[in-house]
């Protein structure tokens, strides 16, 4: 089979790696990639959100199959776009419909979607600036910690957990004026929940599922959970505290009433779906679903995926994933982001990367890398992703810092502290 791969991230790497692993691969081309998608394909030179230019790349390089990693082509609706198009039609894609994706394009659709099934998750209020009195009144009604979230798309940084009050009025006034611009069009006030959050995932054709390994991911930019939220300092799968019996409580209340959900509504969801849940005095509940992998979570859980990732999507594209067994090794993984210098705020790119050729016993993933002139630079906020096995997450972690001091590049910054609260 001929793939098309859309992405940038350490994410798409991480695919990249996965599905070059599988003796039904032909040939994989990454749109755009990055430094460490070319080590296993090509990388196009175009955006993953210009459809036209995917249309085309399709079309040159006689595609089979596209896997879309990013959400926001799948909440643009690159889906029905090839559906829509007799040339693409034929095309196989894995991604939810535009109507499907809206489980993380919009948190309030995501809200009444859970209310409707009957799934646990924070209690909550929706509000836009022609309700701003009716927020900041209901704000008073609130006991502080108070969560706002950005009802669309903001990079991972639409959602502030705020300890004062006047401060949380003041934000939610900032976020309904346009501090991140339409995504905060409309704001979703949300009960705040205490306990240890968890990442599961789940392929699904919409109407059966399979799941796959279980990840924590590290959000915050300081050590011990401080400071600004980012798109994840590292990972670990799987998370110790997720046991049987908090695995049970998952299945039956979450995913298999999210699953019936789809098909109940008649949504076509072909692909990914990530549940950000937390787990609150042994009970889990749902934070947020997003429509694809996350991101760095799918650099330790498909390490640990036993099975032909290829051959697991054909089956689901072909309506037969009940057929095929998504296997997990027993060992720890885990996984340490370095990031540029200044990151999640502005930071400097095109620094050049140094010590990869010295590192031992881990995977490297690129995330923000390129090549320059012959050499490897950096290129975004999150840099490299390194993954390492262990007999526990304590022996993965350890191996990753051991080659997160080898690495090296001017403002290398990188949290030591993965799996702290474990």
């Amino acid at each position: 089979m001929r793939i098309l791969l859309l992405g940038s991230g350490g994410r798409e790497h991480a695919f990249a790696w996965k599905l070059s692993q599988s003796p039904r691969l032909d040939a994989l081309f990454t749109a755009p990639g990055n430094g460490g998608t070319s080590q296993h394909g090509t990388n196009l030179a175009i955006s993953y959100n210009d459809f036209e230019a995917i249309k085309s790349a399709v079309l040159t390089h006689q595609i089979d199959l596209v896997i879309v990693g990013p959400e926001e082509p799948l909440v643009n609706g690159i889906y029905d776009y090839f559906k829509a198009d007799a040339q693409l039609a034929g095309v196989r894609i894995i991604g939810p419909s535009k109507e499907a994706a809206q489980l993380e394009g919009s948190k309030a659709y995501a809200k009444k979607f859970m209310q409707r099934h009957g799934i646990p998750t924070a209690a909550y209020r929706e509000f836009t600036a022609d309700t701003l009195s009716e927020g900041l009144a209901y704000l008073d009604t609130q006991t502080p910690p108070i969560v706002l979230k950005a009802d669309g798309l903001a990079a991972g940084k639409g959602v502030l957990i705020l300890d004062d009050l006047a401060v949380a009025k003041k934000e939610l006034e900032a976020m309904l004026g346009g501090k991140f611009g339409a995504a905060s069009s409309t704001v979703v006030v949300e009960q705040f929940l205490k306990g240890l959050e968890f990442s599961v995932f789940v392929v699904t054709d919409g109407k059966d599922y399979q799941l796959l390994p279980v990840a924590k991911d590290y959000k915050r930019i300081g050590e011990g959970d401080t400071g600004l939220n980012t798109g994840g300092m590292g990972a670990v799968s799987p998370p110790p505290f997720v046991d049987e019996v908090l695995m049970d409580k998952v299945i039956k209340r979450i995913v298999e009433p999210t699953v019936n959900g789809l098909a109940a509504e008649e949504l076509i969801y072909k692909g990914f779906i990530f549940f950000g849940l937390i787990e609150v005095g042994g009970e889990p509940y749902v934070i947020e679903y997003n429509c694809r992998m996350g991101d760095p979570e799918t650099e330790v859980v498909f390490p640990r995926m036993e099975s032909d990732l290829l051959e697991v999507l054909v089956k689901l594209d072909d309506g037969e994933l009940g057929t095929v067994e998504v296997g997990e090794q027993v060992e720890a993984a885990a996984t340490v982001i370095l990031v540029s210098g200044g990151y999640p705020q502005a930071y400097e790119k095109g620094k050049v990367i140094s010590g990869l050729e010295a590192t031992e016993d881990s995977l490297i993933f690129h995330a923000g890398t390129k090549m320059a002139d012959g050499q490897l630079v950096t290129n975004g906020g999150r840099v490299i992703a390194i993954t390492s096995f262990g007999l526990d997450f304590q022996e993965a972690v350890a191996q990753s810092l051991k080659n997160a001091a080898t690495i090296d590049f001017d403002g290398k910054y990188f949290r030591s502290d993965i799996g702290f609260d474990l």
